[in-house]
């Protein structure tokens, strides 16, 4: 296999592809201002649409579900109609940052893990147009939580030099006019529970038969150690905000 066709051997079927939990979906749900009793959420950078199903559950929203991974979609659509609920969720193959929609349409935005791909200050400067006012928007970043992080943990995420403090992207969200609810850290059980530990074990599992498979799986492991060496030093956080 080559390097992408062993990246998705080692990932397909995962629960998740990032760290998170149902728990802490309903838990940042319980933080929202009421929503209507129908309406449309957006969940962005949605993967395998844990939340998706989640918001679907226990909201009257429809929810659109948006992702770049057709394949991560189409496990999203199985467990939709599995879990009776593909009337309430549509799919949407597309980039977050590409969005064609109507400003002002959409009560309720959501993106678990996700946004770092665009940057923190992009999202908030895309997305809460698209919110009616009074809509809420929810997002978990990465952050660092000390003021002098590790040359590992500086290493491992140097690909995304924008990654800031909780303090800073309060103090982002605030300067666009919004109510920031709350704040919320996500425990270490979300690294591990349903993305890291499947993910190694795995990969564990997986024997290597060329360069760009050893490849691959030298770089998840190297994630995967990075964490239990640095967990004290980035955290995902988890911001329930209001416009207007």
């Amino acid at each position: 296999m080559d390097a992408t066709e062993t990246f998705w051997h080692l990932h397909r079927g995962l629960p998740r592809q990032g760290p998170g939990s149902d728990a802490t979906t309903q838990r940042l749900l319980s933080l929202v201002d009421p929503l209507p009793a129908d309406g449309e959420a957006l969940d962005l950078g949605c993967g395998p649409g844990r939340a998706s199903l989640v918001l679907a559950a226990q909201t009257g929203l429809h929810i659109t579900a948006v992702d770049t991974s057709a394949e991560l979609l189409a496990e999203l659509e199985r467990a939709a109609a599995e879990q009776g609920m593909a009337e309430r969720i549509t799919t949407r193959q597309a980039s977050m940052d590409a969005l064609d929609l109507r400003p002002g349409s959409v009560d309720l935005i959501w993106s678990e893990g996700a946004v770092y791909l665009m940057g923190f200050d992009a999202a908030l400067r895309s997305w809460l147009p698209l919110l009616r006012d009074g809509g809420s928007f929810v997002l978990t970043e990465c952050e660092w939580v000390t003021e002098s992080p590790s040359m590992e943990a500086r290493a491992f995420w140097a690909e995304y030099p924008a990654m800031r403090t909780t303090a800073e992207n309060v103090q982002a969200i605030e300067a666009r006019g919004v109510t920031l609810r709350a704040t919320y850290q996500l425990p270490d059980s979300d690294w591990w529970d349903e993305y890291y530990t499947p993910l190694e074990e795995r990969i564990r599992a997986f024997t290597p038969a060329n360069d760009d498979e050893r490849a691959v799986v030298a770089v998840e492991l190297h994630e995967i150690e990075v964490r239990r060496r640095c967990a004290e030093e980035y955290a995902y956080t988890g911001y329930v905000i209001t416009k207007g």
